[in-house]
């Protein structure tokens, strides 16, 4: 697997950024790399997308011809690019990984096209991030495997195409409604990845446990399952900070106690709510008589990105229906207020224990 990214770009920010360590990034990425299953064995969910996913693969190889271009979608966490990997592996092709924030120029894209050899992967996470002139290069390359490029100035310009060996360009975004309309028909085939149930993300936290020589029982597998918010990433970033607790103040275990000790110190309940998530839900209540407020109200009063908010906050909350979208703004549902504790809906505010 080859990881594409601008080295140079990234020193620079580094320099400009000096919170930015490089030494953190390799080490989440040896973490992340380290768990990631490589076949669809070992792919804990998405069931239904893994099936389907077979059987296209296995056509592909019986045609002797490469998959054709795929998109995922879905919250982030969920494990996109961990099935690109899945899909190469099973292919037998290479995987070449790259994101659309990286591609700010014309020739990056160019370039990375231009390196690809027959039958290998190129894989484009927050794809719905490309600019336009990217965008609109991808075009022939997926079509036609071309590569339309112009040379000379003014009077002599002059066009050329490129032919590009064929390649199998796979998408992942989580927003997937603001792609454009001519580069989403360009792919073939299209998958919504769905939020994990607690069975599933079970069976994600053991596995992680088990590489990482975690000892865990299956008790406590299932809190930190409830706590996990639907999404292996964040399953397995608790069973990390869990496990820390279980070395330094228990005896190396992590038991259903011990995860319900340590993730009430992390300040996450048994919803898998942390206190961004809280906070959000409070200022409604208390300053906004439980909504509709508007999103950028809420972002400015809390001090947060409204992206934060709108990627990171709301998808859980509306997933598990604390929250209500509506055309005026966001409001707390009945739910929502006997989570907080909240029994009398008139009686909204001042009503919370710290």
């Amino acid at each position: 697997m080859t990881i594409i990214s601008d080295d140079e770009n990234f020193k620079q920010n580094n320099k400009k950024n000096p919170v930015v360590k490089s030494e953190s990034i390799e080490y989440d990425r040896t973490f992340e790399n380290s768990i990631r299953p490589k076949t669809f064995e070992n792919y804990v969910g998405q069931t239904e997308l893994k099936e389907t996913l077979k059987i296209s693969i296995e056509a592909a190889k019986k045609r002797e011809t490469n998959l054709d271009h795929m998109l995922f979608y879905g919250p982030p966490g969920l494990g996109k690019t961990t099935l690109a990997g899945v899909v190469a592996e099973q292919m037998g092709a290479e995987l070449k990984i790259t994101s659309a924030p990286a591609l700010e120029r014309p020739r990056d894209i160019i370039g990375i096209l231009m390196s690809l050899k027959g039958g290998e992967i190129l894989f484009i996470d927050e794809i719905h991030r490309l600019n336009k002139v990217t965008e609109e290069i991808l075009y022939p390359a997926m079509e036609d495997f071309y590569l339309d490029m112009t040379t000379g100035k003014s009077q002599s310009v002059k066009t050329m195409r490129l032919p590009l060996p064929k390649f199998t360009l796979i998408g992942a975004t989580t927003k997937a409604g603001e792609l454009s309309g001519p580069l989403r028909d360009r792919f073939g085939i299209i998958h919504r990845l769905e939020f994990y149930n607690f069975e599933e993300l079970s069976q994600v936290i053991k596995r992680t446990a088990d590489i990482l020589n975690i000892k865990i029982t299956d008790e406590g597998a299932e809190v930190i399952a409830k706590c996990s918010r639907g999404t292996p990433r964040i399953a397995n970033r608790l069973v990390k900070r869990v496990s820390d607790f279980a070395i330094v103040k228990y005896d190396g275990i992590i038991t259903d106690e011990v995860a319900k000790d340590s993730l009430k110190a992390l300040k996450i309940d048994e919803y898998g709510l942390d206190s961004t998530d809280r906070a959000l839900l409070k200022m409604i209540v208390e300053k906004y008589d439980g909504g509709p407020v508007g999103i950028n109200t809420l972002a400015a009063a809390l001090g947060e990105d409204i992206r934060t908010l709108e990627d990171v906050c709301e998808p859980y909350l509306l997933q598990i229906g604390l929250l209500q979208r509506t055309p005026q703004g966001r409001k707390i549902s009945p739910e929502g207020y006997r989570h907080l504790g909240i029994k009398d809906f008139s009686a909204q505010r001042n009503l919370f224990e710290d």
